[in-house]
C-alpha cells in the first residue's frame, strides 16, 4: 500500500468521517412543523430536513427504533414501578415496551 493511501474498503469510512452534524436553533412551533411533517411521511426529522433542502436522501432504516436513555436512577425508578429488580434491565425493558405498546392501542383505539 503506498504511503498516504488509505486501503479501500476504509475510503468509505473517511468519507462518512468528513460529515459534520449541525444543529439548528429554531422557535419550537417551527421545530414542530418539521418533526410532525417527518412523521407523517416516516422518516426521520434529519431525513426530512434534507428533503427540504433537495439533499439526498438515505435509505430508510430497516428496523426504525425509538429511544431513551435511562440512568441507573431510571433503572431504580422502574424497578419500582415494576415490582422488578433494578438490575434485572432486560425484564424492565420488557415491560417498558409492554406500556408503550398498551399506550400507542389506546392513542389508536382513541383516534378513530
Amino acid at each position: 500500500m503506498p504511503h498516504g493511501k488509505l486501503p479501500e474498503k476504509w475510503q468509505q469510512s473517511a468519507k462518512v468521517v468528513k460529515a459534520v452534524q449541525i444543529a439548528f436553533d429554531m422557535d419550537s412551533k417551527l421545530q414542530y412543523s418539521i418533526r410532525r411533517s417527518a412523521l407523517d411521511k416516516g422518516v426521520s426529522p434529519s431525513e426530512q430536513i434534507r428533503h427540504l433542502l433537495e439533499l439526498p436522501t438515505h435509505k430508510k432504516p430497516k428496523r426504525p427504533r425509538l429511544t431513551v436513555s435511562l440512568s441507573g436512577e431510571d433503572y431504580q425508578f422502574l424497578s419500582l414501578r415494576y415490582d422488578i429488580p433494578a438490575d434485572e434491565q432486560l425484564e424492565i425493558k420488557k415491560q417498558v415496551i409492554e406500556e408503550l405498546t398498551q399506550f400507542a392501542l389506546q392513542s389508536e383505539f382513541h383516534k378513530s
